[in-house]
């Protein structure tokens, strides 16, 4: 049964850059009772969103930032839209970061899909979510997605390396959703533009946070490894799994 004021987000896909065999890369339905969102569209995620809903049926897609394993599906999900034209009403509105340019404007399709740009000032309001976005440090313009409706507070960290503001943006969270694709070992030898597991729990732990998903999971790494590291900060968190449901 739904709260008054329930969330509900569904692990479609939560694997970067490249998924394992039979896996999909970043993508989550988050739901509430009259709305459902995409949050990001990796490549396989159109295939995992079926199971739920059709793409016609979506209020909107958010995608963090320009990178393929972020994006890559809305390539396909486009003719879903356009061959069943018959039940759609309007265009369904991708918001994301307008750069690189030439990206976000090959997002838009016809009268089916509609790229909206997001920055750091942008703040929507769908359906009861009230959603805003806070930059972070990316090898493109990348977003961390906060998520309100009434008490409860979701966030999806999208794709970053630490910076100190993460901890405040995360503040309070009922769940928090942060990428974990290296450990501190490959970030001391000069792996960048991703979060070490050890840095998501310190986020969380400095931010209070009240549960912690580790996603974009490397495929080729044992995934006990990013658990483990991240367990030492914060002990309240656990791994992405696909078809995973966590209720707010």
């Amino acid at each position: 049964m739904w709260g008054v004021y329930c969330m509900k987000i569904t692990v479609l896909g939560c694997y970067g850059p490249y998924p394992p065999a039979g896996q999909c890369c970043s993508g989550y339905l988050l739901q509430d009772q009259e709305t459902a969102i995409l949050l990001d569209c990796g490549n396989g995620v159109f295939s995992r969103l079926r199971y739920y809903l059709e793409p016609w049926e979506l209020s909107a897609v958010i995608v963090t930032h320009l990178h393929a394993d972020h994006y890559g599906d809305l390539v396909i999900l486009k003719y879903a839209l356009m061959l069943h034209n018959q039940e759609i009403n309007m265009p369904l509105i991708v918001y994301a970061p307008e750069e690189p340019r030439e990206i976000f404007t090959s997002l838009n399709y016809k009268t089916f899909l509609q790229a909206e740009p997001i920055h750091e000032k942008t703040e929507l309001e769908i359906g009861r979510l009230q959603i805003s976005f806070t930059p972070t440090v990316h090898s493109v313009p990348s977003y961390l997605v906060t998520v309100t409706a009434g008490q409860k507070k979701f966030v999806y960290s999208g794709d970053s390396e630490y910076f100190p503001a993460m901890t405040a943006a995360v503040e309070g969270a009922d769940l928090f959703l942060c990428e974990a694709n290296f450990l501190e070992a490959e970030r001391k030898s000069g792996a960048s533009n991703h979060l070490t597991a050890a840095q998501a729990g310190q986020i969380a732990r400095e931010g209070g946070v009240k549960r912690l998903i580790l996603t974009h999971l490397f495929p080729d790494r044992d995934p006990k490894l990013t658990l483990q590291e991240a367990q030492k900060e914060f002990a309240a968190c656990e791994l992405a799994q696909p078809a995973a449901v966590y209720q707010l």
